[in-house]
This record gives structure tokens, C-alpha cells and sequence, in this order.
């Protein structure tokens, strides 16, 4: 038994070094992923999943991480909504519906895993990493819209994979850049955190770890890493038996004081079934070897790897990679699919009300906001400008960073003062300097806790969803959306 079977790795660019090939047809790696900056256009995504398909063969998996919203990896298809604004719509046929077009375009380049959805729990506006990303706050609805939109991207051939368990909703570290820890009571974590999961556990055919550490779980070890976690509570007490993927191991919550290959090794005997050492060819070569060892040597129990091998292989077997058509009539309704999604999910907090027709708008933005290592950049200051200077005339006001807006003197004259929050990051809660007459969420709703001033929250930046605000803006659009998650 070659240890590649266990893997899901990557690559450094647009094309398949020989090299790499090489390694992973040594160790027979049945899985890769890929990232935005691996795909350039259609036909060089085509070339590429085809390569990958001749090196990794008939049972590979390609995964992709396809939630929507921020998170989205192939910026040529339509722009599926994230999960809060699917949670504000609170419709399960619309979520339904918008998984399978998310799905549908996926299917088309080879890809037959997605990194999706989120189940983790919108219970922390501090958290700086899921933020919009869940479907909300209360684990009933959260769990019955998730598994509406697994549904109906399952239907279209992608497999989906539950994330993050058993929770990443209530953290204020971003696993990225460090090890998270989440003081909760068991009895808490049952209410809330872990009923996602439990309803999802024998209907999702994959599910993902958090590198989080949960004391009532385990002191000592992150949930990806976690024996008492992954096989104790969601094997057993679950009974989960489908695919359980680690979280990519070179997050510094893990790659800080595991290292890859070591890390790679616990999550399986831990119980994963998939591990991911995203990294360099040496980084990956390490990994395989070292799991290659274990396996050889029996570190790693016969029995347990081949009862992860057998779920892997079932799942590649019921949802094959291969390449499809994506035919511009389909893609097109999906498209429109996904507009009506964007402005289903607008949601107005304090009475906002649109600038009068004809207004001089001051608008106030974050000039470059940068993406976070999982979310892409947000719309930039010179988008923004663009679209709205073909209804209005504009006054651009872009700062660097998003902690200097509560700090301008802007002067007080008859324009509108229009502040767009194009960041994930929220404004300190400080006094403020002004006052906006309007407040535009584009990004993480709950900068409209930290402004003050009404506020529409679209809960992403896509071109759907800019579309769906300037409508608003328009007077031509309502927001019907509830928040599904309180606010502060």
C-alpha cells in the first residue's frame, strides 16, 4: 500500500512540473488541490486537469475550495453567494439551487471533491476568518440550508465536504496564523457547535478538520490531530463513516510545532483519512516517505489504513473525476441564478435609506483591500469608483487600512457620505470623527456593528453582488434579507 493514497497535495503553478509528477507517481498521490493562483483561464484549467487526471488516474480526487463569496478559486465562472447571505435569504430550494450551479461549474474542469460547506457556526463577530462564510447563528436553520445546498451540489456529481470539525465559528485566532483555543463546556459544544455535523454526519459524503484546540476534547492536541476527536467523537459517538480530510497542514496552527510530516502521520492515526502537506517538492517528498515508513513499519495500524483507503476509494468511485461541458445557455442561467441569489440575501440594518437621485456621493473605501490566505482580495477602491460614477457623480475618499476611517475630518456640505467597507477587517470601536449617511457592507457584515450608521450588507464583492447593491442604490431593488446572526 503506497502512502499516496492518503494525500491530497499541490502544485506551485499553472502547469505540472515533471518532477512533482514523478513523486506522486512513485507514491501513487491520489489527490490534489488547487488554489487561484494554479488557475489562469479556461483552456489552461482544461490542460491542467487533464494532466493531473493522465498522472494521478481513474480514481484521482481534485478538489477545490468553492464556497462562495470571498471564497472562490476560479474566477471565470459565475459567482456563486457565500453562506450568510444564503442564511439571510433563509430559502432552502435557493440554497439548494445555488449548490448545484456551483457544483455544475466545478464538474466541467475535472474537479469532483469541494472544500464546502461551511458548517461552522456564526456564534463570534470577532472571528477573523469565517465571518460570512457560515449560514448563521442558530444550528437548526444553519444545518437545514448547508445541507439543502450539499444536496443539490451532490446531485450535479461534486462530492462536498463539511467544515470545519467540530467547529471554527467561535474563535477570535485564525488557524492560518496560529493555534486557536475554544474554552466550551461539552454541554455547550453539543448545543451549538457540534449539531451541524451530527445532522450532516450520514448524509455528507467528506468532512474537514479545524486545527483548534478544545480543552473539554482533548488538552493537548488540535482537533486534527486528535484521537479522542476524530475517532472518539466522530466516528464513534457520531458514526460518521465517510471521508475525514485534514485542514492543510502547512496553517501555522499546525506547521509551527508539528511540521508536516509529523502532523500528516498523527491526523491519520488520529482517524483522518486525507491529509494535505501543502507544500514544496522536498516539504511533499518528506511527507510521503515519512507516511510511506509508517505504514511499512506498522506505525500506522493495516487495519486502520485500509478502512481509510476503502472510504477514499468509495468516494472517488461514486463521484468520478472527469472533464464536461459547461454550455453557454447553462452557464448563463446559472449566472442569473446567482444574481438573484446576491440581491435575495440583501439585508438593511437601522433603516437605510438610498442617496436621492441625483446626490453628489462622498465615498469612503479601503483603496487596496488584500485577501487573507483563504479569501481572495476584496473589490478595490478604482472598482468601486467605476461602477458607481455611471449613476452618480463621485468623490473618492480610499484610505490604506480600514482603522483610519473613524479618524477623518471630511467637510460638511451637501454631499452624501457613502462609507463602503470593502475589507474583511472591522473598524476599531472607537468615537468617530463623522458620520456616514449610509453604510455599505461588501464584506464581513459585522462591520456594521463597529460604524455608525444604517447600513445595507450584501455579504460579499462579486460582481453579482456589487450589481445587486447598485440596484438598491438604484431604488431599483429591495433588501428582504434577515440577518442570521446577531451583530455584537
Amino acid at each position: 500500500m503506497e502512502s499516496g493514497r492518503f494525500v491530497i497535495t499541490g502544485l506551485p503553478g499553472t502547469e505540472l512540473p515533471a518532477d512533482l509528477a514523478a513523486l506522486w507517481r512513485r507514491y501513487r498521490v491520489g489527490g490534489v488541490i488547487l488554489f487561484r493562483y494554479n488557475i489562469k483561464n479556461p483552456e489552461q484549467l482544461r490542460r491542467l486537469a487533464a494532466d493531473l487526471l493522465e498522472v494521478l488516474g481513474p480514481e484521482a480526487i481534485i478538489s477545490v475550495d468553492q464556497e462562495g463569496g470571498a471564497v472562490l478559486r476560479l474566477p471565470f465562472l459565475p459567482s456563486p453567494p457565500p453562506g450568510m447571505s444564503l442564511g439571510a435569504a433563509d430559502d432552502p430550494e435557493l440554497a439548494r439551487a445555488v449548490g448545484a450551479a456551483t457544483a455544475r461549474g466545478l464538474a466541467a474542469y475535472g474537479f469532483n471533491l469541494n472544500f464546502a460547506p461551511v458548517l461552522d457556526l456564526n456564534t463570534n463577530p470577532a472571528n477573523p476568518v469565517i465571518a460570512e462564510r457560515s449560514f448563521g447563528a442558530d444550528p437548526e436553520r444553519a444545518s437545514e440550508l448547508a445541507l439543502a445546498w450539499h444536496e443539490g451540489h451532490a446531485r450535479e456529481g461534486v462530492a462536498t465536504t463539511g467544515k470545519h470539525f467540530p467547529g471554527h465559528g467561535d474563535t477570535t485566532v485564525d488557524s492560518h496564523l496560529g493555534l486557536p483555543v475554544v474554552n466550551k463546556r461539552l454541554d455547550e459544544l453539543r448545543r451549538l457547535e457540534l449539531v451541524p455535523f451530527a445532522r450532516a454526519a450520514d448524509r455528507l459524503p467528506a468532512l474537514m478538520t479545524a486545527h483548534i484546540v478544545y480543552p473539554e476534547l482533548d488538552g493537548e492536541l488540535p482537533a486534527t490531530l486528535s484521537r479522542r476527536i476524530l475517532t472518539g467523537l466522530l466516528r464513534e459517538e457520531l458514526g460518521y463513516d465517510g471521508v475525514v480530510v485534514s485542514d492543510a497542514l502547512n496553517m501555522r496552527a499546525v506547521a509551527d510545532h508539528w511540521g508536516a510530516p509529523e502532523a500528516a502521520l498523527l491526523s491519520l492515526k488520529a482517524g483522518a483519512d486525507l491529509v494535505m502537506p501543502l507544500g514544496d517538492l522536498e516539504l511533499q517528498e518528506a511527507t510521503l516517505a515519512r507516511l510511506q515508513e509508517a505504514l511499512e513499519s506498522g506505525e500506522l495500524p493495516r487495519r486502520q489504513a485500509e478502512a481509510s483507503a476503502e472510504r477514499v476509494t468509495r468516494l472517488a468511485r461514486a463521484y468520478p473525476a472527469r472533464l464536461s461541458g459547461y454550455g453557454e445557455g447553462r452557464l448563463t442561467a446559472d449566472r442569473e441564478l446567482f444574481a438573484r441569489a446576491w440581491k435575495a440575501g440583501l439585508t438593511a440594518i437601522g433603516e437605510p435609506a438610498p442617496p436621492p437621485s441625483g446626490a453628489r456621493l462622498r465615498v469612503v473605501a479601503q483603496e487596496r483591500p488584500s485577501g487573507d490566505g483563504v479569501s481572495e482580495a476584496g473589490a478595490s477602491g478604482a472598482e468601486l469608483l467605476r461602477r458607481l460614477e455611471e449613476h452618480w457623480r463621485v468623490e473618492p475618499i480610499f484610505v490604506s487600512d480600514p482603522s483610519e476611517v473613524p479618524a477623518l475630518h471630511l467637510p460638511t456640505d451637501e454631499a452624501f457620505n457613502l462609507l463602503i467597507s470593502n475589507s474583511r477587517r472591522l473598524y476599531p470601536r472607537t468615537s468617530w470623527n463623522w458620520r456616514p449617511r449610509l453604510h455599505v457592507a461588501l464584506w464581513n457584515p459585522f462591520a456594521a456593528a463597529t460604524a455608525p450608521a444604517p447600513a445595507l450588507l450584501s455579504y460579499g464583492f462579486r460582481a453579482e453582488a456589487l450589481e445587486a447593491v447598485l440596484a438598491w442604490l438604484r431604488g431599483e431593488a429591495r433588501a428582504r434579507g434577515r440577518l442570521p446572526a446577531p451583530l455584537q
